[in-house]
């Protein structure tokens, strides 16, 4: 008999085996409908040695110490600070929009004040911001608009900005400062080994049983638990009885080049031109050296694997009336992006299983880690890895 059956094994079900199974010394059985661990995060090495990201880039930051700390059990760090640019009219700019994007992009040099000036005089007042595109509008005006967001937006979501939820382009903020990180969180970092390394040795424990290419529907019935945690679609848990929520999906084109550096930016976003959103380069996130290259073109698709909820009214009328059926459930504790039809980040998603942890375990937040910390793990980020994917000497 298991206490707990969790179904999906990336950030939300495995921090939640994990920390059931070692915080509560409860018995998991973990399953996942694919072949590996680590859901959309997972990793691996390509048939050339080369470390890169099945689902397209996920890159690690948070202000939350807490979970900083938890998931620092399981890996070592290397530090990184995410850099993207947008191909625009021929050149390729700082996105976020920054003092270089205005300068760059118009052949000025404006001062960080009179940048301030200039997005000032360009904005359209909004009344009300109730869209993406009210959002940006607001802040830079409709040529910034029209030129870095309206066709990057309309690719990724197949809709145009003013038919979502401003939360969207609410994520993507502008400066007057020459800031082109990013993120601005207090800790950014890749695991120094990968995503997958990391889950690994998260789920390392005698309590977890672990079933890939199964299929939760499946075991239900053969196999005994007490709980369920559920981490797929929610829409799909109650078997579309509101109607199919909608999801953004990706097809994602992998390809390796035989030179070292591809393209001049960890991130190259198109907002206007080809069919692709934004091709990305594994080893400025890894820091892994290799004389080839490897880089990963990202398609947005209306079907598909379910990546990303879509931020709409309507579809948070939806997802309420699946909401109220989840809340009435007894025995059956829903988590994540999926679950719960929201556009989190991955540290959100590890902070809101660590939260429903301690309200099944029946504990309060801990201050320090409390899961045996592995021997090669130090505290202080590491600098670097190197071609086989071992920590530098």
């Amino acid at each position: 008999m298991f206490d707990y059956l969790i179904v999906g094994a990336g950030f939300a079900g495995s921090v939640l085996a994990e920390r059931l199974a070692r915080g509560a010394d409860k018995k998991v059985l973990l399953i996942d409908v694919r072949n590996h661990i680590g859901g959309n995060a997972y990793d691996h090495y390509n048939a050339d040695g080369i470390l890169i990201h099945k689902y397209g880039p996920h890159i690690f930051h948070t202000n939350s110490r807490e979970v900083f700390d938890y998931l620092s059990q399981f890996t070592e760090w290397r530090p990184y600070q995410h850099r993207v640019r947008a191909s625009v009219d021929g050149q390729l700019l700082p996105i976020p929009i920054n003092l270089d994007t205005i300068n760059q992009l118009y052949g000025l040099n404006l001062t960080a004040f009179q940048v301030d000036e200039f997005l000032a005089s360009v904005a359209e007042h909004r009344d009300q911001i109730r869209t993406s595109e009210d959002v940006v509008v607001s802040k830079v005006g409709r040529e910034l608009y029209e030129k870095f967001f309206r066709g990057y937006t309309r690719k990724q979501w197949g809709l145009d900005p003013s038919e979502l939820d401003a939360a969207v382009t609410a994520r993507v903020p502008t400066r007057t400062n020459r800031d082109d990180r990013y993120f601005t969180d207090t800790y950014q970092a890749m695991p120094l080994l990968g995503y997958t390394h990391m889950f690994e040795r998260m789920l390392d424990h005698p309590n977890i049983k672990i079933m890939l290419n199964t299929d939760y529907r499946e075991i239900e019935g053969l196999i005994p638990y007490r709980e369920m945690i559920y981490t797929g679609p929610v829409d799909t848990f109650f078997d579309y009885s509101y109607g199919k929520l909608p999801y953004r999906s990706l097809e994602f084109k992998h390809e390796t080049h035989n030179v070292p550096v591809y393209q001049s930016a960890p991130v190259i976003n198109y907002p206007n031109d080809y069919a692709y959103t934004r091709i990305t380069e594994f080893k400025y996130l890894t820091g892994q050296e290799h004389a080839k290259t490897s880089v990963v073109y990202e398609f947005p698709r209306a079907e598909g694997d379910p990546y990303y909820p879509v931020p709409r009214p309507e579809n948070a009328e939806i997802y309420n009336k699946y909401k109220a059926l989840a809340d009435a459930m007894t025995g059956v504790h829903f988590v994540g992006r999926l679950a719960t039809y929201k556009y989190y980040n991955m540290d959100q998603v590890v902070a809101q299983a660590l939260t429903l942890y301690r309200k099944l375990a029946g504990t309060k937040p801990e201050k320090a880690p409390t899961a045996p910390v592995h021997k090669e793990t130090v505290p202080a980020l590491v600098s670097n890895a190197n071609g086989n994917g071992k920590p530098r000497k």
